[in-house]
């Protein structure tokens, strides 16, 4: 049970960051719908594309994880926005509490002891809470990065 709980523990440090680095909210602060919005030539995409992916993927691997009738989106198309800025800075706080709300439930659901990071989820084809998580993790991990790069290239001092 000790190495169960440390297990959890640990899935959720990696998923709330701030060890290798600093965690998202403070890579995330001061964005602007303006700096969120603007290009980088010879880069695909902007913050705000990047920020919109990393919601609604992390929305859909929670979804999978919870949701027995689950159907997987259309890839890439839903997974990209097409827009390459936010329409105003509510849309880009709202995209931002989302991405928070979403790691809170995966948190919550990996930190729920009735839940076996083992055993494979039912709908899936061998998927496990435990990867899932670490899923998470890891694409959030990247895409911050990404984040990080663009902010830096702008002008923004990280």
């Amino acid at each position: 049970m000790k190495e169960e709980k440390q297990l959890r523990n640990h899935l959720e440090k990696l998923m709330r960051m701030g060890q290798a680095y600093r965690p998202m909210d403070e890579l995330l602060q001061g964005l602007s719908v303006t700096e969120a919005g603007r290009q980088v030539k010879e880069l695909p995409y902007t913050i705000w594309q990047l920020l919109e992916h990393l919601r609604f993927a992390q929305h859909d691997i929670l979804d999978f994880c919870r949701n027995p009738d689950y159907q997987e989106p259309d890839w890439p198309d839903d997974y990209w926005p097409a827009d390459v800025a936010p329409a105003d800075e509510d849309a880009l706080k709202q995209t931002l509490q989302a991405i928070n709300r979403d790691l809170e439930a995966m948190v919550q659901l990996v930190q729920d002891t009735e839940q076996d990071l083992f055993a494979p989820i039912p709908h899936g084809n061998g998927q496990t809470l435990l990867r899932e998580a670490m899923l998470v993790a890891e694409h959030n991990a990247y895409h911050l990065g990404q984040i990080v790069v663009l902010r830096r290239l702008l002008g923004a001092d990280l």
